[in-house]
């Protein structure tokens, strides 16, 4: 049986015998560039605590309390900045709003130049609020409702990806009921398998996403968008799965778009003008972990691309993609205060803290492996092989399934996971009627919250009895 079809859970009960580890990092107290925030430091003059953006834990801690999400501001402009860089004015960078959305968030993007995608009205709503230009606005979705399909195109976003024969006649028809002419990316499904957890790969054909290229429903597409009024067609959109290290894929999903594109020409006497390869570019989440930086992504995706366009005699088409966890993933960790600490003999020392599952929902869900550090001081303890766990009613939930902490860890410590910037706070959840944490951004030794801590009030307040 394999871990993930556990009856009781996610790899429930799975001990391995004491050496099965690898042997515990030189210097607990180290922190690898790769996996935490740039600012992140040790500050000497709070007994080794952790700094960001020149604050030290043990003062935020003070003022936000535990647990908390903790954001790099500068870092996320920097990666934003890195981002628009590496693909230059001929491209689009469209932020995945998904991985972390907030009326912040979407200032910072705005002011660095980035574009915005989103996937639900709620989504679109915040990002409209907080002043985002709608035409920078990318819509997607697999079921989106008629009203979220009537607000975007009153709105007048940039573009709207339409996942299926359905969707495309709803966009039409509310474009033509508005008086409007939407433009329209379709979004294909290439037949490419990412190399990555099952649940988050989106381009094999046998899931919901997207109409094959494979079955001739997105050659199918295209005619019908080509003849609908209220629509234009502009491009074509491919995106194949989350958290990839491997540029193979994005090469095979290419070469398989820029073929449509030459179909479309041959049948239609129609290029297209714009492709959008998608995002899910990975992240360092420990050190084992390689991700490729933005100016290697640019020039590999452009590099393919242009090459293939070049054999099928196509003029190159402006370039899209989507960064989220790429640009929030590393900005930000999670501080949580330890509560209980129980050894077991030979196996592992279970380390509890006052969040879990309910802010970090990745670890159940995906089989994800973080890095964690003791972050209110250092310690020259021998190291302990530990377990980081939740305080919620189950056996599966997990912050950190195996790292290494000093043996002399104590209650009200802090600890801090870093890369927790996406999928954390948005997949955040009341589980066990917990508050779901703020988020505070840190920048130039200032602090300030952009999400508030749920309060009790705000739990009760729904329940309407």
């Amino acid at each position: 049986m394999s871990r993930s079809a556990h009856p009781a859970g996610p790899r429930h009960g799975d001990v391995l015998p004491e050496g099965h580890y690898a042997a515990p990092p030189a210097d607990l107290n180290a922190l690898d560039p790769k996996v935490w925030a740039r600012t992140v430091r040790r500050d000497p003059a709070e007994e080794g605590a952790l700094s960001v953006g020149g604050v030290p834990v043990t003062r935020l801690v003070e003022e936000f309390g535990t647990p908390a999400y903790f954001l790099d501001e500068e870092d996320f402009r920097a990666r934003c900045r890195d981002w628009r860089s590496a693909f230059g004015e001929g491209a689009d960078v469209f932020y995945a709003g998904k991985a972390f959305l907030s009326r912040a968030v979407v200032r910072w993007l705005h002011e660095e130049g980035l574009n915005l995608d989103v996937c639900s009205g709620g989504e679109l709503l915040t990002a409209l609020d907080a002043g985002m230009p709608a035409e920078r606005i990318a819509f997607h979705g697999n079921n989106k409702t008629a009203a979220e399909i009537e607000r975007a195109v009153a709105a007048g976003v940039g573009r709207i990806v339409v996942d299926s024969f359905q969707e495309l006649v709803r966009v039409a028809h509310t474009a033509q009921a508005l008086d409007r002419v939407q433009r329209v990316q379709i979004r294909v499904t290439v037949g490419v398998e990412a190399h990555t957890h099952e649940f988050i790969a989106t381009a094999h054909e046998d899931q919901k996403f997207g109409l094959a290229l494979a079955g001739g429903q997105a050659a199918e597409a295209v005619r019908r968008a080509l003849t609908l009024d209220g629509v234009e067609l502009v491009g074509i959109h491919s995106h194949i799965g989350s958290q990839i290290f491997d540029m193979a894929g994005f090469e095979v999903s290419a070469r398989r778009v820029v073929g449509l594109l030459a179909e479309i020409r041959d049948e239609h006497g129609v290029e297209l003008p714009e492709i959008d390869l998608g995002g899910g570019l990975g992240i360092a989440y420990t050190s084992d972990d390689d991700p490729r930086e933005p100016h290697e992504i640019a020039k590999a995706l452009g590099d393919i691309v242009t090459r293939e366009c070049e054999s099928a005699g196509l003029a190159v088409p402006r370039i899209s993609v989507e960064p989220g966890r790429a640009i929030v993933g590393p900005t930000a960790f999670t501080l949580y205060e330890v509560g209980t600490i129980k050894p077991l003999e030979g196996l592992r020392t279970y380390v509890s803290v006052d969040g879990g599952m309910s802010d970090n929902i990745r670890t159940a869900l995906y089989d994800a492996e973080y890095s964690v550090a003791l972050a209110s001081r250092v310690s020259d303890a021998e190291p302990m092989l530990v377990r980081v766990v939740g305080k919620h009613c189950e056996s599966g939930d997990i912050v950190v399934r195996d790292a290494f902490l000093p043996a002399d860890l104590a209650p009200g410590d802090l600890l801090a996971v870093p890369a927790t910037g996406a999928y954390c706070r948005s997949m955040a959840s009341n589980y066990n009627h917990a508050l779901r944490p703020p988020v505070v951004a840190v920048r130039d030794g200032r602090a300030r919250v952009i999400v508030r801590r749920e309060t009790e009030e705000d739990l009760l307040r729904l329940d309407v009895g």
